[in-house]
């Protein structure tokens, strides 16, 4: 059997065609398939600005309000600033105040209120953690007795 030239043309010329065919067809599907995933994220950020005004607008509304002094004030010092047991002070500013409120209703689902808040120097936690830690180096190294 002898395969002439134009059979073999027209072969190659139906596995382009084919192959054309099916190149376009996978374009389509991509650039609709990327075209859909553009409208839902352009939908997810506007829902999500939608919520950060909302969340603006009610850490505004906290920023607003006077602020009551705390219920706790027994160790309060002469300046009217709550101390701390390491002698630091522990106000915190209305503006984080607000915050951990619009957070803490945020994430409770209700409005929630704080009664206190202070600020814990950072050196101390970290004093009590690293010496924890050290014990637990020293201690693991114990080695046996030779006999």
């Amino acid at each position: 059997m002898k395969v002439h030239w134009s059979d073999v043309l027209l072969a190659t010329a139906l596995a382009a065609a084919g192959c054309t065919f099916v190149y376009i067809g996978f374009l389509r599907a991509l650039r609709r398939a990327v075209a859909e995933r553009h409208m839902k994220f352009d939908q997810s950020l506007s829902a999500l600005a939608a919520e950060m005004e909302t969340l603006q607008q009610r850490v505004n509304a906290f920023g607003n309000t006077e602020s009551k002094p705390w219920p706790n004030t027994a160790n309060a010092n002469s300046s009217g600033l709550a101390q701390t047991p390491g002698g630091e002070h522990g106000e915190l500013k209305p503006e984080t105040l607000a915050v951990i409120t619009a957070a803490a209703t945020t994430f409770a689902g209700k409005k929630v209120q704080v009664r206190a808040a202070q600020a814990i120097p950072a050196e101390n936690a970290a004093g009590a953690w690293a010496q924890q830690g050290r014990v637990i180096v020293q201690t693991s190294h114990n080695q046996r007795p030779r006999s």
